[in-house]
């Protein structure tokens, strides 16, 4: 097994000492999921839910979550974050084996530094699915949120890695 690298030789919790590491331009992809009744997403695509550009404001929502990811997250690095991109699909009833409708997001960031951007990723897309429920909880309180995963991380001593 792996040491844990946030653990020290007393057990307690620190932030890892980057400082030695080279910096590398590095990216993460992730993504989450937003189920909803088809009513709601009809609203959100159409434009009429009651609070606005639901999407838009998802977007938004998630680039920032992502530049206040380490005031968030305790041992997470504050990183110069390079790229915040949030999308935004929906996702209608017959097109998932599920059969769920709702909203998928990914989100894109991107750093060059010492350390890996998968929580600035992870941050993003929860809270972009976050500000839906946000939005359109008057609509449907059933909302659920889920499958929120990393899908790819690239740079660093690591590589390149794909769920």
């Amino acid at each position: 097994m792996e040491k844990l690298t946030h653990i020290d030789e007393k057990g307690q919790v620190r932030m890892v000492d980057v400082g030695q590491k080279d910096d590398t331009k590095r990216i993460a992809v992730a993504e989450g999921f937003i189920s909803m009744n088809p009513e709601t997403l009809a609203a959100i695509v159409d434009g009429t839910a009651p609070k606005g550009d639901v999407l838009a404001c998802a977007r938004v929502a998630g680039v920032m979550a992502a530049k206040q990811t380490s005031s968030l997250i305790p041992m997470c690095h504050p990183l110069l974050i390079t790229k915040a991109q949030v999308e935004c699909e929906p996702v209608h009833a017959g097109e998932r084996e599920d059969g769920l409708v709702g909203i998928r997001v990914q989100a894109t960031c991107g750093v060059t530094g010492k350390t890996g951007i998968e929580m600035e990723a992870l941050t993003a897309a929860s809270v972009a699915c976050l500000t839906i429920y946000d939005m359109c909880k008057a609509m449907d309180r059933g909302m659920q949120i889920g499958e929120i995963r990393l899908l790819r991380k690239e740079g660093g001593k690591s590589g390149i890695w794909v769920r």
